[in-house]
This record gives C-alpha cells, sequence and structure tokens, in this order.
C-alpha cells in the first residue's frame, strides 16, 4: 500500500455534537477532563460548544481556551447576527457559521432564497472576519443540496474571507461512493479547505468520512465512541485507524489511552458502549472458537487485522461452546494447570453444557470444579 502524501486534520466535535446528543450534558469537569483527554492524545483541533446557548455554556467554553491545549479550538454558530455577537471576545481559533445548503431547508426551514444564503454568507463571514475570526462555513444538509449551488456558497465564502467549508450529511443519508464524487466535485470548484461532518442514520458515517478524506477533503469531524445526535457521528478512534491501516495517512493521533477517555465520555454522557462495538466493546477482541483460538496461539497475525494494543487492549481468549481442545489447554495453564489433550477433550462437553445453562464464560472456580469431574 503507498501512503497517500496528505496531511488530514481530525476536528473533534465531541464536546459540540458528542453533547446534542438526546439526554446529554457533561459537567464544566467532565468537559475540561475529555478536551485534556483528546488534545494529549494530539487531536490538533477540538469543537467545545455553541456561544449562543448562553452564560454558562460561554462560560465552559472559556475555561476550556485557558487550559491552553496545543489543539485549535472551535465553536459552532448558526449563521445569524445575534448568534455570531456570542462568539466575540472568547479567544477561540475558528468559529464555525453554519447555514442550510439544501433547498428543503432554505425553503421550508428559513424560508428564504438562494439568493439570501450567498448574501447572508457574504454579510455575516466579513463581519466575523472584521471583528477578528477565524471562519469555517457550515454547509448543513450538504447532502441533499445542488453541487452547483453548492460551489455558489463555497465561492461566496471564499470571497468574503472563509478558510473552510463544511459538507454536512446532517441527515445520514449518504454512502461513499456518493460521498467520493461530492467532495471531488466540491474540491475541484473551490480552494477552500473543506471539512467532512457525517452522521450515522445507515451506520455508514466512517465510511463515508474515509471517503471523503480520499476524494480531497483536508478535515473530518468525529466524536469518542461515535457519540452524537441520533445514530451518532463518525467515531474517532474508527476514522483514525481506518486512515492509518487502509491509506497510510497519519493524523498525528495516538490511541494507547483511548480506553481511559472512550470510558470517560461513556459515563459522562450515560450512553453505554456495545459490546460488539468497532475497537471498544467489551468483546471485540475475544476469541472463542476453536480454530482462531488455535491459529492465535500459533501466530497472533493468523486472525489479527488490527493490533489490538494500538488502543490499549490485548487479545481475550475464552471459553465456550465453541472452543476447541487448544483454548482449554490455554486457559487452564493461565490459571497454573497443565492439561493433557486427552484431558482437555473430556472437560470439553463440561464447558460447553455450562455455557448453554448459565450464559456466561467460566470462570476459575469453574474450572477447577470441571478438572475434579473428569
Amino acid at each position: 500500500m503507498k501512503p497517500y502524501s496528505r496531511t488530514i486534520i481530525i476536528d473533534d466535535t465531541t464536546l459540540r455534537d458528542g453533547e446534542q446528543s438526546a439526554g446529554v450534558s457533561f459537567s464544566v469537569d467532565e468537559k475540561l477532563g475529555i478536551a485534556r483527554q483528546l488534545a494529549s492524545m494530539g487531536v490538533p483541533e477540538l469543537e467545545i460548544g455553541i456561544p449562543a446557548m448562553g452564560e454558562p455554556e460561554r462560560e465552559e467554553i472559556k475555561a476550556i481556551v485557558e487550559l491552553n491545549l496545543p489543539s485549535r479550538l472551535v465553536v459552532w454558530s448558526r449563521m445569524r447576527e445575534d448568534d455570531l455577537q456570542h462568539c466575540l471576545n472568547l479567544n477561540v481559533d475558528l468559529v464555525d457559521l453554519s447555514i442550510s445548503a439544501s433547498d428543503q431547508h432554505i425553503r421550508h426551514k428559513l424560508k428564504q432564497s438562494r439568493a439570501w444564503v450567498l448574501d447572508t454568507i457574504d454579510r455575516l463571514v466579513k463581519t466575523a472576519r472584521d471583528a477578528g475570526l477565524n471562519v469555517c462555513v457550515g454547509a448543513e444538509d450538504a447532502s441533499r443540496a445542488d453541487p452547483d449551488f453548492l460551489a455558489k456558497m463555497a465561492e461566496a465564502a471564499q470571497r468574503a474571507g472563509a478558510e473552510r467549508i463544511r459538507f454536512a450529511d446532517t441527515v445520514g443519508i449518504m454512502e461513499p461512493f456518493g460521498v467520493l464524487e461530492s467532495i471531488k466535485q466540491l474540491r475541484s470548484v473551490t480552494d477552500l479547505d473543506i471539512e467532512m461532518h457525517a452522521h450515522d442514520d445507515l451506520g455508514l458515517a466512517t465510511a463515508n468520512t474515509l471517503a471523503a478524506a480520499i476524494a480531497g477533503a483536508t478535515h473530518l469531524n468525529t466524536t469518542v465512541n461515535g457519540l452524537g445526535e441520533r445514530a451518532g457521528n463518525a467515531a474517532l478512534e474508527e476514522v483514525v485507524l481506518g486512515l492509518r491501516q487502509l491509506y497510510g495517512i497519519e493524523t498525528g493521533i495516538e490511541l494507547q489511552n483511548f480506553t481511559e477517555l472512550s470510558g470517560l465520555v461513556a459515563r459522562a454522557s450515560g450512553d453505554t458502549i456495545g459490546s460488539r462495538k468497532s475497537l471498544i466493546g467489551s468483546a471485540v477482541f475475544s476469541h472463542e472458537a476453536g480454530i482462531h483460538v488455535d491459529g492465535l496461539l500459533k501466530d497472533p497475525n493468523n486472525y489479527q487485522g488490527i493490533d489490538p494494543a494500538v488502543v490499549g487492549r490485548s487479545h481475550q481468549l475464552v471459553l465456550g461452546k465453541h472452543s476447541g481442545t487448544q483454548g482449554v489447554v490455554h486457559a487452564y495453564r493461565q490459571i497454573g494447570i497443565q492439561l493433557s489433550r486427552t484431558q482437555a477433550l473430556s472437560i470439553l462437553p463440561h464447558i460447553r453444557q455450562f455455557v448453554s445453562v448459565y450464559k456466561r464464560i467460566p470462570q476459575r472456580g469453574d474450572l477447577n470444579h470441571f478438572l475434579q469431574q473428569v
């Protein structure tokens, strides 16, 4: 695999879009802890809140700013004069000014016209720039927008002084091939940086985000654990490892301590991590089937697509209905007991009956009991 010679910037929005998940509210201490850990892992940009939400939100944004993190700090705002005023004097590095891109939103949400959108971009971006703010224009519902109009939005944004445009798949309806074409087309008509913001309604947020990177996007939105509105956003851990393993693209983010951050976000959000959630689920590096366990014991690369050490994890070999003798011998060796293959064969029926009845992995006491029985 030939690495792509491009720099991709991860803009993690756990503290903004992640917190917009239904029922989620981070305390200021939780926000500070999440921000510190993201920065310590090397995440270069953090989207940290919505100033127009009120004074408490702005105070929390200021508290994160005062940490003096090495990451660039971003706030989100509707492209409105009153919202923009709340973004001033926060000492953040970038403001995302969001406005609808699709006719569905322009007509039925804003009750406006395409011409009004372009005029608003010109006026508000210039206002923000005059106030000393760096600007990303967020194209809300870009996935349902007319590509020609999206190009006009990018042109207006660049002419007014924006540095970036955010392509938002707001309702999560895209698939990777469509994303590839859409971002390629946008890339061909603008010199602006392009940021991809994907939602996981069809389970494709990570795939769509990777497709955007290959098509020419320079920035990618992610959240820890894929937290986010409705089905969530593209997961930070999946995007970082996907870029590295599939395309040889390094983001500068190291995930060895990610399990700690993942747990912090899960607790702070009250959102349980599924046992089969990629990379961070409790069972995703667990192996039971005899053919897999035998292969792993001989050489981990036989059944290892991702080294669990990359995210601070390790393989777990467990006993169950599909175990073979090698797995049984290994399990007993782990508790200091050497078994012969004949003994392991005798114990296997007891293990299979146990997991069928109790629906759990046998523990040390259970293993001793099986051995006594045979």
